[in-house]
């Protein structure tokens, strides 16, 4: 397992495929931590999270040994958007299960921008305010990237942060708000506008 832990993913896969079932858990420990905060960023919501992550690695599996994957050298960007997808189709899922009544309203509900579709190029801007805002979220000092990612990715309170990291709930407000102010001059020194229309 020692030495596994020294090779590529695509290496990884491999020796998964030719039938070296330890290969797998590797690949899941070196990208779980990625794929997990970002389904958690989505859904935020954490047994929800979690059946996701599982249900991406089950396809992942099942991928892999049907031949369905082929070596681009992109195995985390592969896994990414197997997890994305899954996201998406929860959400559509979701939606449809949603019955909502046009006759007890005065105006027609569903002639509105909420119910409409989203198109591609809003689910692609989303998806580079996404990729931004997390690259930034990585360039802040450690106790405030912390903050950051207990709070949004992790969904935990104030007071939770708190006694997760040992400091006050004012210290660990006080290292959200510096943790703000860092990413908007990081957005103005790059230029960014990471603006949902």
């Amino acid at each position: 397992m020692e030495k596994q832990t020294m090779l590529s993913d695509e290496q990884l896969v491999k020796s998964f495929i030719g039938g070296d079932c330890e290969s797998i858990d590797v690949l899941i420990d070196r990208h779980k931590a990625k794929v997990f905060s970002y389904i958690l960023m989505c859904v935020k919501q954490q047994e929800l999270a979690e059946d996701i992550f599982q249900e991406a690695f089950i396809k992942v599996i099942k991928s892999l040994k049907r031949g369905r994957y082929l070596d681009s050298g992109k195995f985390s960007s592969w896994v990414m958007r197997i997890a994305h997808n899954l996201i998406i189709d929860h959400y559509r899922k979701q939606k449809n299960h949603t019955v909502v009544s046009n006759d007890s309203y005065d105006y027609d509900l569903f002639n509105s921008t909420k119910f409409a579709e989203k198109s591609i190029e809003d689910k692609i801007v989303f998806d580079q305010v996404l990729s931004e805002v997390g690259s930034l979220v990585t360039m802040l000092p450690d106790n405030q990237r912390e903050v950051v990612e207990m709070r949004h990715y992790k969904g935990l309170s104030f007071k939770e942060i708190a006694e997760e990291t040992g400091v006050s709930i004012n210290t660990a407000l006080g290292r959200m708000r510096y943790a703000l102010m860092n990413l908007r001059r990081l957005m103005e020194e790059r230029n960014l506008s990471l603006t949902l229309t």
